[in-house]
Parts: structure tokens; C-alpha cells; sequence
């Protein structure tokens, strides 16, 4: 009889593609797996996991507004119509095991899948656990983490180090494939690459250091790729215009992750760990700039576990406008130091993270 596995949570690009990753792991074991998603509405799950082809059935929660403490007041209404209407997904659909990936709705569902006897797995993808994924774990059968020494947070014997699942396509392209330089029209593939990613969401600070630098970045004679994400995609287009480059292509969003990690040379980012776990994989050199905001800081503690390891660079974020474009050249400069920290990074990666973790959920779900 074909398995039934709900794969809840979201919010960002960081817990879907991996959620995905895993749902197509599981797929791969056996086609007749039934899977449904649980997400929260209103979040990019609910667009990106359709075109990925699975069910999403979404919840109305949101998370702590850690910022305006007066827009919690409805928080509790939410959590409490999202646990009954979690119940009702688990009671319906009837799975045999249950994973959450992280997000709003990660919460109300494992919680509702541990009270209706469903066992379900915990994939974390952080060097440092929430708050909501420690309170799970007193109830989880197994906990698939990314990074050593999480028994900090989590019962030993239920921890497995799997790393994080990325994309399959993730790392499937060259440099010297026509069809990256197709998609980056005016961009050449004899010039040093600057890749530019600050998540799903853009990231402000990235942005806005990178705007003040690229007549630099031009005149070392280099070429970027500039993804803004939607807030600042506007201004970075005037700003493109009036500098009549064609050395700078720039959009809200790539498409096509894959064919902007095979024509970087260096890469800014996030320290997200979807980010992180994808540039391990295709090997780049990286400057890391964390989000200040993440949670428990969680993004800082992820980066330093690569700088630790000479695997990457950290610019603080308050820091960033003042020294990333000197880190970016320092880097371009050196050739020896972009191998060596690519080399030390592509150490690091978990290729068949997505399979281990689908055969834990298997494991689980007999």
C-alpha cells in the first residue's frame, strides 16, 4: 500500500525548495507516495509548491511580530484556528509520518500530528534551533540537522546529520554550457563574475552597497549579476540605465539558480541555509553578510561555521556599506585565496541530503 507523508512549513525560499527536495526524494523511492504540503497562507508556499506539482492545503497563521508587539493580539485566534484546522488536515489525509521543514506552519501541524499518534520528523536546517523546533523535538521521532554538535538543543540519539537537501539541478550546468550566457544576455564568459543574492526577499543592505560600489566593481573590470529581489528591483534599474554598462544584469529574481552558481566567480549572500548549503555544493567562493534580524542570530552562527572552516568570508550587515566592495576586490585580487576557500567550502556538502532525510521519513512511516 502506497505511503501518505504530510511535509509541513515554509515561508521562504530557505524551508520550500528543501521541502520540495525532500517530497521528490520520497517520489523517487516510490511514485505512489501520496504527499500533501502544509503551509500558511498568504506565503510563497502556496505558489512555489503547486508548480512543483504536490497539493498545499494552507494555514491562517503568522509568526511573532517580534517588532510591533500590538499586531500579536490576534496571534492566539490564529494558532487556535490553525492547531483545530492542522487536526482536521491529519484526521482527513490520514498520514503514516510527518515532517516539518520550519515556519509558521511547522508548528501547528507536528504539534496536532504527535497528539493523533502520527510519528514525525524534524528537518533543522540552521546551526542554531528555534524556539518552536526544541519544543518539538520532546516529541519527535528523528531530527535531520545540517551542521555538528546540535545535541546542543536536541536529544542525542534522536539527531542524524543528513545536511541540508537542495534542488536536484543544483550544480548541473558549467561555466562554459552557451545557455548560461544566453539567460544573462551581455554578460561574458571571459570576464570574473560577480554573483549578487540576497534570498528570496532581496536583502536591503546588500543592495544598497552594492549600488554605491559598482562604478568600482566596473573599473577592476569585473561583471555582476544582481539579483534585488522586489523592493529594490526599481531603483536598481535606473541606476543600471544611467551607468550605460553592459557589464551588469540585474532582476528581482533568478529563474535559474543553477546557470547564475555556474557563471560566478565569487558570490555575495545571505547566510541563509539553503544558500549556504547550495554554494557548499557548487564550490564558491563566498562573502557572507547575515541577516541581523534571523532569529537567535541564527544566520551569523551559520556563516561562522564556515569561516571557521577558511570556507568563506563574514561582513557584518551594520558593516556592510562601509566594507564590502574592499572585501569584494580583496577577493577578486586573489586567485589562490577564491580556490582554496572553494575547494574548503565544497567540503562541506551533503549531495544526498534530500534521500537520507526521504529514508528516515520511510523508516518512520512503516
Amino acid at each position: 500500500m502506497s505511503k501518505r507523508i504530510i511535509i509541513s512549513g515554509g515561508g521562504t525560499g530557505g524551508h520550500i525548495f528543501p521541502a520540495i527536495a525532500i517530497a521528490n526524494a520520497l517520489k523517487a523511492k516510490d511514485p505512489q507516495t501520496e504527499i500533501l504540503f502544509v503551509g500558511a497562507n498568504g506565503r510563497m508556499e502556496m505558489e512555489k509548491v503547486p508548480q512543483a506539482g504536490y497539493p498545499i492545503f494552507g494555514l491562517d497563521i503568522a509568526g511573532i511580530n517580534r517588532s510591533n508587539l500590538l499586531a500579536n493580539l490576534s496571534f492566539p485566534a490564529k494558532l487556535t484556528k490553525s492547531l483545530w484546522a492542522a487536526r482536521k488536515v491529519i484526521r482527513d489525509f490520514k498520514p503514516d509520518a510527518a515532517v516539518g521543514v520550519g515556519g509558521y506552519a511547522s508548528g501547528p501541524l507536528l504539534l496536532m500530528a504527535g497528539m493523533n499518534g502520527v510519528p514525525y520528523l524534524i528537518q533543522e536546517q540552521n546551526s542554531y534551533a528555534g524556539i518552536t523546533n526544541k519544543f518539538l523535538a520532546q516529541n519527535a521521532r528523528k531530527i535531520c540537522v545540517a551542521y555538528p554538535d546540535m545535541q546542543a538543543f536536541f536529544p542525542t540519539e534522536k539527531v542524524v546529520i543528513t545536511g541540508n537537501p537542495v534542488r536536484s539541478d543544483i550544480g548541473s550546468v558549467s561555466a562554459s554550457d552557451p545557455k548560461v550566457w544566453e539567460y544573462f544576455k551581455g554578460l561574458s564568459p571571459d570576464i570574473p563574475t560577480l554573483l549578487v543574492i540576497g534570498g528570496s526577499q532581496g536583502a536591503r543592505t546588500i543592495n544598497e552597497s552594492i549600488d554605491a560600489g559598482l562604478e568600482q566593481l566596473l573599473a577592476s573590470g569585473y561583471q555582476i549579476i544582481w539579483q534585488t529581489g522586489k523592493l529594490y528591483i526599481d531603483k536598481a534599474r535606473q541606476r543600471v540605465s544611467a551607468l550605460h554598462s553592459n557589464r551588469i544584469w540585474v532582476s528581482d529574481f533568478i529563474n535559474q539558480m543553477p546557470y547564475a552558481y555556474a557563471a560566478a566567480s565569487v558570490v555575495i549572500s545571505r547566510a541563509g541555509a539553503l544558500s549556504i548549503s547550495e554554494l557548499c555544493l557548487v564550490g564558491k567562493p563566498s562573502i557572507f553578510v547575515p541577516l541581523p534580524t534571523a532569529a537567535e542570530d541564527h544566520q551569523t552562527k551559520n556563516a561562522m561555521a564556515l569561516v571557521r572552516e577558511e570556507a568563506g568570508l563574514l561582513v557584518k550587515d551594520a558593516e556592510a556599506r562601509e566594507k564590502l566592495i574592499p572585501t569584494t576586490l580583496e577577493l577578486f585580487k586573489s586567485k589562490e585565496v577564491q580556490q582554496s576557500m572553494g575547494r574548503q567550502i565544497q567540503q562541506l556538502a551533503k549531495p544526498q541530503a534530500a534521500q537520507q532525510i526521504a529514508e528516515e521519513v520511510w523508516k518512520l512511516s512503516q
